[in-house]
């Protein structure tokens, strides 16, 4: 058995089985206070009256997770009656107290009203009552050497409810502040994930569609006089159709725990993303300076899926303002980070060098790695795009 086995919370079925071995000891104390002889020269009681006194008080410990208000109010008056009636003598209260402590322990975790207050204020007083009354009715305040005195009578009631029910009322305030914290996480991680999804979505699709679009119009115009470039560019819509669908199905893959993993695009399928948007009236070329190998050995698959996004984006950005432009795609993987350069001679309308939705994710996903980005018209006319990306380093004995 570990250390996380000792420590996790119990199931209900455990806590019901825990609470009935409890409730069988309690009641094992309440009987045998109650068989105690009393010592005010009064006739013991009949067995059966025991052992239904200590039933009425100690069963009820069983349920008390479930019926916490019943169970403290069954518990005090069963506990109320036996030691008025002294069926159970007052030096034997410590019997019924132990089923008192649990009970109000319950019911102060469960209770968040100010009906709970009155039920706590008045329980204490017919507890003290139960003590204090055959004191009074016998005409003396000392019963005898083994009972409590007057003053401990008075102060039963509030010593066996007013601490196990404070106690518990702190831990159930405890258990319900990190229970709203853990609401609070999880409402924060369904709202990353979902802006996750939106910036993939938003990558695919306005990629796709830029492409297609575009493709889509060179066809149009040119499919009376040269049949054969309309055809290579229904070609390029359906394959990039193809990669797009692909690319979603990928995503939404991830959400699923009964499916395969899927890879998410990386810095290996850079090549296909450009030779893509070359074919649609952009000239994108392409560097990428990085160790050998695969790049899952030594780059994550996080830092390599925004490497693909943010130059999917920017090129994306190339083909839809500024085609028919000069794009050159740079990529260096350093020790500890990545650099991004995409720039282009392209000339775009003013409305284009706004920021927009793909500006703005490429600067979270940047964001999101504790990166920087750069992102605006170059000097000498075009469009610059540039980022860098913390990630680990390359395997000892990797150049770069």
């Amino acid at each position: 058995m570990d250390a996380t086995q000792l420590i996790r919370r119990l199931r209900p079925t455990e806590l019901l089985a825990l609470d009935t071995v409890t409730a069988g000891v309690v009641t094992l104390i309440c009987l045998l206070a109650a068989a105690e002889t009393p010592k005010d020269g009064l006739p013991a009681e009949p067995g059966w009256a025991s052992l239904l006194t200590a039933l009425l008080i100690g069963l009820p410990i069983a349920v008390r997770r479930r019926w916490p208000y019943l169970v403290a109010i069954t518990v005090t008056v069963a506990s109320s009656v036996a030691l008025g009636f002294e069926v159970i003598p007052a030096f034997a209260a410590p019997g019924p107290a132990c089923a008192l402590v649990l009970a109000f322990y319950t019911f102060g975790a469960a209770a968040r009203d100010r009906r709970a207050f009155v039920i706590e204020a008045a329980c204490s007083f017919l507890l003290s009552l139960s003590l204090v009354g055959p004191m009074l009715l016998a005409g003396h305040g000392d019963p005898g050497p083994d009972a409590p005195s007057m003053f401990m009578s008075v102060l039963f009631g509030g010593l066996v409810v007013a601490p196990p029910a404070i106690l518990g009322f702190a831990i159930g305030e405890r258990r319900a502040q990190n229970a709203q914290r853990s609401e609070q996480v999880r409402r924060e991680a369904a709202i990353q994930e979902r802006l996750r999804l939106a910036r993939e979505l938003h990558d695919i699709i306005a990629h796709t569609m830029t492409l297609i679009v575009v493709k889509a119009s060179i066809g149009n115009h040119v499919a009376e006089r040269d049949p054969a470039e309309a055809r290579d560019a229904l070609q390029v819509i359906e394959k990039t159709g193809r990669a797009a669908m692909l690319e979603v199905h990928k995503m939404l893959d991830t959400l699923r725990d009964d499916t395969p993993y899927a890879p998410m695009p990386g810095l290996d399928d850079l090549p296909a993303l450009v030779a893509m948007a070359s074919s649609s009236g952009a000239r994108v070329t392409l560097t990428v300076d990085r160790p050998e190998g695969p790049a899952n050995a030594w780059m994550p698959e996080s830092v390599q899926l925004a490497v693909y996004r943010i130059v999917q984006e920017s090129v994306t950005n190339v083909v839809k303002h500024a085609a028919p432009a000069q794009c050159q795609v740079t990529v260096v993987v350093g020790a500890t980070t990545v650099q991004i350069e995409v720039i282009d001679d392209g000339t775009r309308p003013p409305a284009a060098t706004r920021t927009g939705h793909g500006l703005i994710g490429m600067r979270e996903r940047v964001a999101l790695h504790g990166g920087t980005f750069r992102a605006g018209p170059r000097d000498g006319g075009g469009f610059s795009v540039t980022a860098l990306l913390p990630v680990g380093g390359p395997p000892s004995g990797g150049d770069v």
